[in-house]
């Protein structure tokens, strides 16, 4: 048994929307406190700021969306600018997930919405060649990860228009922050945690992330990686951060039978 001490642990996410999360079931197993806040947020652009990127939305016949966030930036500044999306729009998207998301915002007809499988937009090109006399609208955010390469190789016609961005959810100055352990889900929410807290010591408090990207963050910033997700027997973070704890500490059960 290690001397790792966690009781209380930071999850940069929002709140699970349902009580059945695997998080609610960890913190009752071992006896500790999981909160829940955001280090990042997404913000979008103002109609202001967008027509200073000089790029009339009415000027294209098709928009790619890779995430729902996109679709909900992309309908809200057409209403903001009273921009009129006609009926003839196709929508091309690289899930099925994404592309059902449109129907929050119009009536779903399948002629006009095409979609992926795997989330890359390789997926896409097929589609995006077989309609190339489109003219196609990118809605992203500024830190965007998508490679375009592929649309560039396949000459599609296509301009990337920023909506929304990622800003740091910076902590309030009586917020409390004695956390034992931080998990994190991107680079972002790393850049979040040293915007808010210039003097950041780890010393004892484990940090543990998901994705590899992540990972890499936390190492460049100089602080210890103490648990990674996902990996062959924690595909999840919550996996992680149960077997995490398994090995590091005593469940309340097992400390009482002990005692």
């Amino acid at each position: 048994m290690s001397d790792v001490k966690v009781k209380k642990v930071l999850v940069s996410q929002p709140k699970p929307a349902s009580d059945k999360s695997p998080y609610y079931e960890i913190a009752e197993k071992y006896g500790i406190q999981i909160d829940f806040r955001p280090f990042i947020k997404v913000e979008g652009l103002t109609a202001k700021e967008f027509r200073q990127s000089k790029i009339a939305i009415s000027d294209f016949t098709a928009v790619i969306f890779t995430a729902r966030t996109a679709i909900d930036h992309y309908f809200r500044l057409c209403e903001e600018m009273r921009i009129t999306i006609p009926d003839t729009m196709k929508y091309f998207c690289t899930t099925e997930s994404i592309a059902l998301y449109l129907q929050k915002y119009i009536v779903y007809r399948k002629r006009k919405i095409f979609h992926g499988t795997t989330g890359k937009l390789d997926d896409l090109v097929p589609f995006l060649l077989k309609h190339n006399k489109e003219k196609y609208l990118f809605a992203v955010s500024d830190v965007h990860k998508d490679d375009t390469n592929v649309l560039d190789a396949n000459h599609i016609d296509y301009t990337k228009a920023i909506m929304y961005r990622t800003v740091s959810n910076d902590f309030g100055p009586d917020e409390p922050f004695d956390y034992d352990m931080l998990l994190f889900f991107s680079p972002s929410g790393i850049k979040s945690l040293l915007k808010n807290f210039p003097e950041f010591k780890q010393d004892d408090i484990q940090i543990g992330c998901f994705g590899a990207t992540t990972a890499k963050a936390v190492k460049d910033a100089g602080l210890r990686l103490d648990m990674e997700a996902p990996s062959v027997k924690a595909p999840s973070m919550t996996a992680a951060l149960d077997m995490f704890l398994s090995e590091n500490l005593e469940t309340p059960a097992e400390s009482s039978v002990e005692g």
